[in-house]
């Protein structure tokens, strides 16, 4: 029978409580710390004040390629990997922390956020997976998701080459 320590409890509370004051979903919580389900789930009626949402996550790699929400999605990925390669944090921790800085910044710039941290959460992982990668950009050099076999010889990001009806409406989440 092994014991637990304490302290590792207790960051693991702290990690479980951090991410859901960023909205993330229960299996999540399950997948990203060690804490029971019973446990987890009185946390986050306690955190939240409400019972979690049901249903499935989003599991779809085409809705991170499309216009706007591959703009989030790359500029939330890029803040990720520059913590990775900068930082002492684990990728859990670096993850949140992204996000908050990508929460921060779509706020500087008045757009709703259209990358939730759950999304964010599966981001990371495709891309791990290798069912994503990161292009770069032969007009800006920027890096943006895509789908792993782009021809990279001759990719143009959206920001470069927006769509024929890209900013026709102000519609949440854009970036101007």
């Amino acid at each position: 029978m092994s014991t637990r320590s304490l302290l590792e409890d207790a960051r693991q509370v702290q990690r479980a409580i951090e991410m859901i004051r960023l909205g993330a979903r229960l299996q999540m919580l399950q997948a990203e710390t060690a804490l029971p389900y019973e446990r987890l789930l009185r946390l986050y009626k306690e955190v939240a004040g409400r019972s979690p949402s049901k249903g499935q996550l989003p599991f779809s790699t085409d809705w991170f390629v499309c216009w706007q929400p591959n703009i989030h999605a790359s500029l939330f990925h890029n803040i990720y990997g520059y913590l990775l390669k900068t930082s002492p944090l684990d990728d859990v921790d670096a993850m949140m922390k992204a996000y908050a800085l990508y929460q921060s910044e779509i706020a500087v710039r008045g757009v709703e956020p259209l990358l939730s941290i759950t999304r964010a959460w599966r981001l990371v992982r495709f891309i791990d997976s290798g069912l994503l990668a990161t292009t770069r950009c032969t007009r800006c050099g920027g890096h943006f998701v895509n789908h792993p076999y782009e021809i990279e010889r001759e990719f143009v990001c959206g920001l470069c080459e927006p769509p024929a009806r890209a900013g026709k409406g102000r519609r949440a989440g854009t970036i101007h």
